[in-house]
């Protein structure tokens, strides 16, 4: 049996088995086996270096958002839309895969705009070139999930569902969670908090699943075994995601409304140009980048003043842990 018919199995496993309290071990172990199932099959082959088999664009700006979705829900008009003529045409292709790189000139930063080829369903299995496409999702700043609004919530669930299976976890953090293997001394569990999820039982099982039978497991919040999985493993990506809904003028003012009060959504019409404004504002958020200018040398001193909102009068010195805000003015002076 090949790693997709066990996955398959595995994935049957767990959905026909119901959550209680008695399956609570075998769940565990069912997801730790499918973990590692996955983990082997996202691995590159050995044939993975030939030409045309892979593809990657050099990073560069300050940042780098993936532009993902499923093929005509409007990706390459909304990267047209979104940043200028010359970046739009410098295009790469890879046999039968292009990745076309543009630039969003926004509040002083370049951000770095990949439309990457259509994700299908299937693309952790390798479907659509779609191990290459997760890849570089995974070196992204911020994921842009583009949707047909005229779907549903369909293509949304179908995507997370993909990007999950390859470790990609979407506006979470990672599991607050100590773990370290070591050479001889067996298990030491601890919390400091309640945990109502995963036992000492249940995580030795899974850490044996593993092979590994001596380490230090420390549960700083009530997670999940598949947040300790995730822990284990240990390739997870946890990244922002905004769900962006094109085509908004082709339904109802009842469902655009449904669409944006979901979290994280933002509703917009390439075609029309609608809310592409509002949607760079809530891009800028996510990415958490700042504008900081800095002031020349004036003096002999060792310190760094700052001209901001942030500090109580203007210049003032301030230390390294000062949290800086867009628009301040900087000044460092060494001696």
């Amino acid at each position: 049996m090949g790693i997709l018919e066990k996955i398959a199995e595995i994935e049957k496993e767990i959905s026909r088995t119901q959550k209680n309290k008695a399956t609570e071990y075998h769940l565990g172990l069912l997801k730790a086996k499918l973990a590692k199932y996955r983990a082997q099959l996202l691995e590159p082959s050995k044939s993975a270096g030939a030409k045309g088999e892979g593809f990657d664009v050099m990073k560069s700006g300050d940042a780098r958002v993936a532009l993902i979705g499923f093929p005509s829900v409007g990706k390459s008009t909304f990267l047209s839309l979104m940043t200028s003529t010359a970046s739009e045409a410098a295009s790469y292709e890879f046999t039968t895969l292009t990745c076309i790189p543009g630039v969003i000139e926004y509040k002083g930063a370049n951000i770095q705009l990949l439309d990457l080829p259509g994700i299908i369903e299937g693309a952790a299995q390798g479907k659509g070139r779609g191990r290459q496409v997760i890849a570089v999702a995974r070196t992204a700043d911020v994921v842009i999930m583009m949707l047909d609004a005229t779907k549903g919530d369909v293509q949304r669930s179908l995507l997370e569902k993909e990007l999950e299976s390859v470790g990609i976890r979407l506006n979470r953090t990672k599991p607050n969670i100590y773990f370290k293997p070591k050479k001889g001394g067996g298990l030491s569990y601890n919390s400091t908090v309640p945990l109502t999820q995963c036992s000492e039982k249940l995580v030795q099982l899974i850490l044996h699943e593993y092979k590994i039978f001596n380490a230090e497991v420390l549960f700083r919040e009530d997670c999940t075994p598949d947040d300790f999985i995730d822990v284990i493993v240990g390739n997870r990506v946890y990244m922002p995601c905004l769900y962006v809904y094109n085509k908004v003028d082709q339904i109802s003012i009842e469902e655009v409304d449904r669409l944006a009060r979901r979290p994280h959504s933002v509703v917009i019409s390439c075609g029309m140009k609608l809310n592409l404004d509002y949607l760079l504002e809530r891009l800028w958020e996510y990415l958490a980048l700042i504008c900081l200018y800095t002031k020349k040398r004036g003096g002999t001193h060792t310190h760094t003043h700052t001209h901001t909102h942030t500090t109580k009068y203007s210049p003032q010195r301030v230390g390294l842990t000062h949290v800086m805000e867009h628009e301040d003015v900087i000044q460092i002076v060494k001696k």
